[in-house]
């Protein structure tokens, strides 16, 4: 049987002392499209921060990408975050240099050194997301969507076996939500799993796929209605 990407059996989250999420028990397997919805303030960005590693799994079972959540140690969460490509809403582009050189920049941090392939990566993910001929382009020269698109490349650079995209149409107007919902379908089709927290119900009607919500300190399964 196939190994989940991620899977937590009895989980509680913390952020520091509080008790976030407690009875947390899921289970993503390769290939799926999975939203994570709920409230603000009910737990979505902290379930996500354990997930990468920010926050420490105290207590119950938890495992991602082959990582266990309960024994990682500070020195291994690079190492995570090379298989999870992670999107953010607020984009968080370096703004002193240009659309390759953010793009470089990651990949010579996750400890690549040959130069030619680089330029053949961040040319491959640019290509993805429609945005090639922007590579010299300076963050602040690219409206909110083509950030996102940057971003969404840049989660891409290591090949992620799971990306974890965080309100990413969150500061996006609708139609651009939509553009930026399309190339994330795409990559999806094309193989690399996804988990996006949203609180953009339209984007659910529109693109209906497994939906968990965060609720009452708990994270459940919505079924949908047909």
């Amino acid at each position: 049987m196939e190994q989940p990407i991620l899977f937590l059996d009895n989980a509680k989250i913390y952020q520091r002392d509080s008790l976030i999420l407690s009875d947390v028990n899921i289970q993503i397997n390769k290939g799926e499209f999975v939203y994570l919805i709920g409230k603000t303030g009910t737990g979505k960005s902290s379930f996500m921060k354990t997930l990468y590693g920010d926050l420490p799994l105290k207590e119950g079972q938890g495992n991602i990408v082959e990582f266990d959540l309960r024994k990682l140690k500070n020195k291994e969460i690079p190492f995570l975050r090379r298989k999870l490509g992670v999107v953010f809403q607020d984009f968080k582009l370096l703004n002193d240099r240009n659309v390759k050189e953010n793009l470089i920049f990651v990949l010579k941090a996750t400890g690549w050194k040959d130069k030619s392939k680089m330029e053949t990566r961040v040319e491959e993910v640019l290509n993805k997301v429609g945005m090639k001929t922007k590579n010299f382009k300076f963050p602040y020269q690219l409206s909110g969507g083509e950030q996102q698109r940057i971003a969404i490349a840049r989660a891409l650079l290591n090949d992620p076996e799971l990306i974890l995209a965080d309100e990413p149409t969150g500061n996006l107007d609708p139609q651009t939500s939509v553009e930026v919902m399309e190339v994330l379908q795409q990559i999806n089709k094309n193989g690399n799993t996804i988990l996006m927290a949203t609180h953009d119900y339209a984007l659910l009607l529109k693109y209906p796929s497994k939906t968990l919500k965060c609720d009452g300190q708990k994270v459940f399964e919505v079924v949908q209605k047909k």
